[in-house]
């Protein structure tokens, strides 16, 4: 058996409480399922600015009504400190999602992207502290990279930061390694890379690209490639991302770590049009457009690959989905639920 597998049989064995926070949104709702069928009591913590109550219904409809009793919803904000004191109280484990993801959000608003990214941030982090909780687990962004040419992506080498977006991720690995050095309390960032999947919302100013023109081509409406469409992305599965997560909350590490989530490749936006084309045509959904290509856009960088090998090593992480399988497994939900 792999490690994942493993762990998985040894939490059903011995549950735990975690802390999931951000978990209307699409990563947070897809860790609550992955905990909760793994027989674990989770509370989770969202406002709903970006997540949505159908996520929830979802994962109750998902796991069962017996499932379901372990899982204790608060609503609020992580800018909120006492809520954030609530929240971890008699919890093992805490993963952080909330945050207010998009390069273009941040640019347009770049005060609020600070204040929940940042100041969010550090409540949960100093809460989790506080509370002495056995593991602190965080999104963190490949946008940190910013500028830096080199691929695929290690995490020493890094740029100067592009956006917003980047520098509050940043920001959050700052105050991770400050934790660990000034009060031995060790938090591991997840540097997620274009992270994909069911329940991902197709809709909104600041959509990802897979669901955003998985839902355009269900509707017959044009799909708008930013640039040339050889811009070019390494695409993980969400699957890859949950497997990332329980690694890194139950895994001893010596210090503060910093880890890239994805699975090494890199796909470009023209091959990425045809396969979502390709997947909706297996599930009878016919599209015939060609991509509208339009101007670059502001902060994006050109290419993007990660070498996983760190993550591999040391949390044994094993990603099972590339990109063609996991837009395979995402087309089924999306031709379901996208109107």
């Amino acid at each position: 058996m792999d490690k994942f597998s493993l762990l998985l049989a040894d939490l059903k064995a011995n549950p735990q409480t975690w802390l999931v926070t951000g978990v209307a949104g699409f990563i947070g709702s897809n860790l609550l399922e992955a905990l909760l069928k793994a027989n674990q009591k989770v509370v989770g913590l969202d406002n709903f600015a970006t997540g949505h109550q159908r996520n929830l219904d979802e994962v109750q409809e998902v796991v069962g009504p017996s499932r379901w009793q372990n899982f204790r919803f608060i609503q609020g904000d992580i800018r909120d400190k006492s809520l954030c004191e609530e929240a971890v109280k008699g919890v093992d484990r805490v993963l952080h999602q909330a945050a207010l993801g998009s390069v273009p959000r941040s640019l347009n608003d770049p005060i609020t992207s600070n204040e929940v990214n940042i100041s969010g941030f550090l409540n949960m982090l100093v809460a989790a502290k506080d509370a002495g909780v056995k593991a602190f687990v965080y999104a963190a962004s490949s946008s940190t990279y910013g500028d830096h040419p080199a691929l695929p992506k290690v995490e020493e080498n890094i740029g100067k930061p592009l956006s917003p977006y980047a520098v509050t991720k940043y920001v959050n690995e700052l105050y991770a390694d400050v934790f660990d050095r000034a009060y031995g309390f060790k938090a591991v960032g997840l540097r997620y890379f274009n992270v994909f999947g069911r329940r991902q919302d197709p809709d909104g100013a600041y959509a990802a690209v897979i669901p955003k023109w998985t839902a355009a081509m269900k509707r017959g409406e044009e799909v708008f490639v930013n640039g040339d469409g050889e811009t070019s992305r390494d695409f993980c599965y969400i699957d890859n991302v949950i497997q990332a997560n329980l690694l890194a909350a139950t895994t001893a590490l010596d210090k503060n770590e910093v880890f890239n989530v994805a699975v090494g490749d890199r796909t470009t936006l023209n091959q990425l049009f045809q396969a979502i084309k390709e997947a909706l045509q297996e599930q009878g959904v016919g599209y015939s457009k060609k991509p509208v290509y339009r101007d670059f856009r502001a902060g994006d960088v050109r290419h993007s690959q990660a070498d996983v090998s760190k993550a591999e090593t040391l949390l044994g992480y094993a990603p099972q989905y590339r990109i063609f399988d996991g837009i395979s497994l995402t087309m089924p939900w999306y031709v379901a639920n996208v109107g």
